[in-house]
């Protein structure tokens, strides 16, 4: 099924139902947490603030992992740059300090070269915590245009006749053409973004086609999903699935499962589409049904230790996020409750307390299982997402106002 322009360009302007929002349902909800999970994130908040306050006015650069347990930093912000300012705005919310408004602002002009670059599907990653937040929270217009210029870059990914955006590789290099991956439906909301600002169609046209391709190949019967999807480039032609950062072609890459959650909610709320919540609420069923009981992600779902294997907490940080989410945009509290368990095993048996070396917030993460790369470190988007989660509970007003959990009023029948 195809969504009408007319459709894209009402949703994109910012339509509203009239019942209340996410960000009202989750106040309301919040007002009923249990003490024990709310005192777990109040304090797992401020500890987050005072280690920034402590680092951040050392960091440069953009710290992508820790060596050691001290960041590790890229000078262009490799794929995870926005994270960084990111924490820094969620930071800023909880605390209302200036200085890290300041710093978040200093960090996300370093980016300011990656609006236009072609060669990454990552800009999403790279200007939504950044730039658009910036432009939500200070309305200052350079921040809008310049996202909308880094979404004009990442519509030349897209490959019409598969209709997907291609992950990796420069748009001139055939290796990797026809590869599409879980985490490219998270920059599918800055496309959504460059629609509502601009009033022009094509951007959410492309975000809409790509998560089509993606909720017709990726999802299993069970609801998991593998990490890759291989498509022939030149016919758009679907080869079929395969992993990078999975086990195996056949197993499921527990971040890459939580970047589907979250992402088929964020591109229901943006369209109104109700098969993306369908999916979405697949994806989660599996996840949420998979959970260790400690509610710390292992890092593959289907790897042959699991459940006794590596950890990986920024899937977990990612999940709750999606699940607060899918929560409020279905009316199902068990999400919610899932959310709540996630985020206070991460408060309490995750964080970097019991370090006085340590630079980040998270410990217990996974970037890479295959590559042997980045096992049991910290990693920004752990950060990010972990803070995003709690505020989303604590302060679900504010996290409105910086990355708009708004629902689209139209509901299109699949």
């Amino acid at each position: 099924m195809s969504i009408s322009r007319r459709t894209v360009l009402a949703v994109a302007a910012g339509a509203t139902a009239g019942a209340a929002t996410p960000a009202q349902a989750a106040q309301t909800s919040a007002e009923r947490e249990p003490d024990t999970s709310a005192d777990a994130l109040e304090a797992a908040a401020d500890y987050a603030v005072e280690k920034l306050r402590a680092v951040a006015p050392g960091v440069s650069a953009f710290p992508v992992g820790t060596k050691f347990e001290k960041w590790v930093f890229s000078k262009d912000g490799d794929w995870v740059g926005g994270f960084w300012p990111g924490t820094l705005w969620m930071a800023y919310l909880r605390s209302g300090d200036d200085m890290f408004r300041t710093l978040a602002l200093d960090s996300a002009r370093k980016l300011a070269p990656r609006r236009f670059d072609t060669t990454t599907h990552d800009l999403g990653f790279l200007f939504s915590p950044s730039w658009v937040t910036a432009w939500r929270l200070t309305g200052d217009d350079t921040w809008g245009a310049g996202a909308v210029q880094a979404a004009d870059s990442l519509i030349q990914r897209y490959n019409p006749r598969g209709r997907f955006i291609r992950a990796w590789g420069a748009l001139n290099d055939p290796q990797n053409a026809g590869r599409v991956i879980m985490d490219t439906l998270m920059n599918l909301d800055l496309l959504a973004f460059a629609s509502r600002r601009t009033g022009d169609g094509k951007y959410l046209d492309v975000a809409v086609a790509h998560a089509e391709t993606a909720q017709r190949y990726f999802p299993r019967p069970d609801g998991s999903t593998p990490h890759v999807f291989d498509f022939d480039p030149d016919t758009g032609a679907p080869i079929g699935p395969n992993t990078v950062q999975g086990y195996s072609p056949s197993s499921c890459w527990s971040r890459g499962q939580a970047w589907g959650i979250y992402g088929f909610t964020t591109m229901y709320r943006r369209t109104g589409h109700r098969p993306f919540l369908d999916t979405a609420r697949r994806l989660a069923d599996y996840a949420t049904g998979v959970l260790t009981p400690d509610a710390v992600p292992v890092w593959d779902y289907r790897a042959p230790q699991q459940p006794h294997d590596v950890k990986d907490a920024s899937a977990g940080a990612v999940t709750a996020c999606g699940l607060l989410d899918l929560s409020a945009a279905t009316g199902s509290p068990q999400y919610r409750r899932v959310a709540l368990r996630i985020l206070t095993a991460l408060s309490e048996t995750c964080l970097t307390r019991r370090s006085t070396r340590a630079e980040a917030i998270v410990a217990r993460c996974t970037r890479n299982r295959p590559a042997e790369d980045g096992i049991e470190v910290s990693l920004p988007y752990a950060d990010y997402y972990l803070l995003e989660g709690i505020l989303r509970v604590l302060q679900p007003k504010d996290v409105d106002r910086a990355i708009d959990l708004s629902t689209a009023a139209a509901r299109i029948n699949g």
